[in-house]
C-alpha cells in the first residue's frame, strides 16, 4: 500500500508542478484574474494533499484498512476538488459551458478532504 501511496502522491505532485507552471507562463494572458486564482486555489489544495499522501505513506501504525480509507477519501478529494476547479476556471476559454455542472464536485471533494483529515485524526486519537 506504501508503494501505491508514494506513486499516487508522485504523480499529482508532478501534475501539479505542471499546472501551476501552466497556469503562470500559458494560462495568465488568457485568464482573468478570477479565474487564475481559482487555477492556484487547485493547486494549493492538491500540494497540500500531496504531502498529506506522502506523510500517510510513512505511517506503520494503522491498520492497514484504515490507512487505504485515508488515502482514498484524499485521493478522491484531490480529484473531485482540484480537478473541478481546474475545468470550472477554464470553462469559458475551452468554451464548454457543460463544465459549469462540475460546480457541486468542488464541496464533495472539500468533504472528501475532510473526512480523510477526521479519519486520520480519530486513528491517531484511538492508536495506544
Amino acid at each position: 500500500m506504501n508503494r501505491r501511496i508514494i506513486i499516487t502522491a508522485s504523480i499529482f505532485g508532478l501534475l501539479g508542478v505542471v499546472a501551476g507552471a501552466f497556469a503562470a507562463h500559458g494560462l495568465k494572458p488568457l485568464l482573468t484574474p478570477q479565474q487564475l486564482e481559482v487555477w492556484q486555489t487547485a493547486v494549493q489544495y492538491q500540494f497540500y494533499h500531496v504531502f498529506a499522501l506522502l506523510f500517510l505513506s510513512t505511517v506503520t501504525r494503522f491498520k492497514e484498512n484504515t490507512v487505504k480509507i485515508i488515502y482514498y477519501l484524499f485521493t478522491l478529494g484531490i480529484i473531485l476538488f482540484s480537478g473541478s476547479l481546474y475545468l470550472l476556471s477554464t470553462s469559458k476559454l475551452l468554451g464548454w459551458k457543460w463544465l459549469d455542472a462540475m460546480g457541486p464536485l468542488t464541496p464533495l471533494g472539500g468533504l472528501m478532504f475532510i473526512a480523510g483529515w477526521a479519519t486520520f485524526a480519530l486513528t491517531a486519537f484511538r492508536n495506544k
